[in-house]
């Protein structure tokens, strides 16, 4: 394991400026830079004006597209993110009157993206005459041209990063296109695709022609927008806040509740994470292991009966990708071995390929490795036509994996074949003779950043204090939520004494632990064995935990749940 450095998150805001809740609930608010008491207040009504570029020119096409019912086919992704933003696309144009129907590639035939092949297969399967993507059409300039020549329009909804101009085509909505003032660069691809609906849809109703209920869809933003890891940012903690009641509430798709249903989840105690962490890998897993159309059509499907075989294809594609991962996942960690790595002498990145390695998997095996080792890494699998190969890249805080790539694309042209992404994840595809050249130019690349960067630091909101160690507050932390990218869960730290200590299934260690006060609460770590060295004789132990509830025989108690132990 990485040495661990502790560090209290610096304020971002003064927590003076944030009146009305407890001076510590101030400081937590003012390390993720709320500014004022009204960002705690998620209604629709804040969310940003729809000034986004490209916008009206959209709707335009998409409103003329409707009336003269033309052909329209949405182009997604097979991810989450995608995946809900094509069944959202389709639920609401489908509400306002469209013809539409809708193409995924198969990520291990076609790859990402509005390429020319499918351009060609999105004509020869429908012949549109409108050709929409969600989620991805920002690098697809061949891809668009191509469509172009089929006679179809062309308009991109994505919200990947780009540093180059856009596409040809007819519109193009990215709030992170060159040139765009939206002041929200976080919204996920679902929530791009939300904003020109709402706004179509507004339009129409207008004009009093056939529009639709958008905000009856926030479920699908909200899953879509937490699962693809989108930085919570105001605007998208509304959205968010928003779709997370809808289901709790359960005004949602009838797959949401078939997965959740699947899942042993209560609709109505569902959490922001739940999104991220429950139903986001059932849907990912059809486009990691299958195609994303199981994901699309339980996402659209209107009743429970139709959604839940889907559902449960769904979780059983999860569970298989879950025993793939582990395996690979040991491969990777023996290889490491062979290469006789010790954190002492860990390159700067892990970079890795098995032509066994399965490709729907690889983003989540360098997801963990850049977990457990604190370096980016990307992982590798063999592609279908046998002379490239394609890699799922992670990253740290600090170094943003979509630029490094690019940068070695533009100083080695040979060895980058295609890539795209954002700061903290990217794929690429490369040829597998240059496996070996691009990994020595990445690790030089990355030998060359700021030392510190690979240092694993955990970041607290600092010592709580004493009198607020009781389950209200755990309730009222929970009412700050969602929490998630860019907006943690608050972390505490302190030093405890420790009154007695036991080891469940020889692996996960429980304490009871006192304050200075004298009160004494009981504390967790979670597979401690694996990552401590817990010394009973020593009276005191430091903790990094969250608060949490314990519910047992009935009774509910306050618990730390230990994320990290120092003695």
């Amino acid at each position: 394991m990485p040495k661990t450095l502790i560090q209290q998150r610096p304020l971002l805001t003064r927590p003076e400026l944030i009146q009305g809740v407890a001076p510590f609930i101030a400081q937590i608010l003012a390390r993720r830079g709320v500014t004022s008491k009204q960002e705690l207040e998620l209604k629709l009504k804040h969310l940003l004006a729809p000034e986004m570029k490209g916008l009206q020119d959209a709707i335009q096409l998409i409103d003329q597209a409707i009336d003269q019912q033309k052909k329209i086919v949405i182009v997604g992704d097979y991810d989450a993110d995608g995946a809900t933003s094509t069944a959202l696309m389709l639920l609401a144009l489908r509400e306002m009157g469209a013809q539409v129907d809708y193409l995924v590639p198969d990520r291990f035939k076609y790859g990402y993206g509005l390429t020319p092949a499918i351009a060609d297969l999105a004509f020869t399967s429908f012949r549109p005459d409108l050709l929409i993507t969600v989620d991805n059409g920002i690098s697809s300039h061949t891809g668009v041209e191509q469509a172009q020549a089929h006679g179809m329009q062309v308009i991109i909804t994505d919200h990947h990063l780009t540093t180059k101009a856009t596409p040809p085509a007819e519109a193009v909505v990215n709030p992170n296109q060159l040139g765009c003032d939206f002041p929200s660069k976080a919204l996920a691809g679902v929530g791009v695709a939300f904003y020109v609906l709402a706004n179509l849809s507004s339009l129409r109703a207008k004009q009093g022609k056939s529009s639709a209920k958008v905000v009856r869809y926030l479920d699908l933003v909200a899953l879509g927008t937490y699962a693809d890891v989108a930085s919570l940012d105001y605007n998208n903690r509304i959205l968010i806040d928003a779709g997370l009641k809808r289901i709790q509430q359960g005004q949602c798709r009838a797959g949401i509740s078939a997965l959740l249903d699947i899942a042993a989840r209560d609709p109505a105690e569902l959490k922001a994470q739940d999104l991220g962490f429950v139903l986001g890998p059932r849907i990912n897993a059809a486009g990691r292991m299958d195609t994303m159309d199981i994901g699309i059509e339980c996402l659209i499907t209107p009743d429970l009966q139709t959604a839940y075989p889907l559902a449960q294809q769904l979780n059983q594609l999860n569970v298989e990708r879950r025993q793939v991962e582990s395996q690979m996942k040991q491969d990777a960690l023996q290889e490491l071995q062979q290469l006789q790595l010790d954190q002492e002498n860990l390159p700067p990145a892990l970079i890795l390929f098995e032509p066994h390695w399965h490709q729907g998997v690889i983003g989540i095996v360098a997801g963990r490795l850049k977990e457990q080792f604190h370096r980016p890494a990307i992982v590798f699998a063999a592609d279908e036509d046998g002379k490239h190969i394609k890699g799922s890249a992670r990253s740290i805080e600090g170094i943003h994996i979509r630029d490094s790539i690019e940068l070695i694309a533009e100083q080695h042209p040979h060895l980058v074949s295609h890539f795209g992404g954002h700061a903290a994840a990217a794929g690429l595809t490369i040829l597998k003779e240059n496996f070996d050249a691009f990994k020595t130019v990445f690790e030089q690349l990355m030998a060359e950043q700021d030392e510190s960067l690979f240092q694993s630091i955990v970041w607290t909101d600092g010592c709580l204090p004493e009198d607020a160690f009781q389950i209200s507050t755990v309730d009222t932390l929970q009412q700050l939520t969602p929490w998630g990218q860019k907006f943690p869960a608050p972390i505490f730290e302190g030093r405890f004494k420790v009154l007695d200590y036991r080891w469940l299934k020889d692996v996960h260690l429980k304490l009871r632990v006192a304050l200075a006060s004298g009160q004494v609460l009981e504390a967790i770590a979670f597979n401690a064995a694996d990552q401590y060295s817990f010394d009973p004789m020593k009276g005191q132990v430091h903790l990094v935990y969250e608060l949490d509830k314990n519910t047992f025989n009935g009774a509910t108690s306050l618990q730390l749940r230990i994320l990290h132990l120092a003695q």
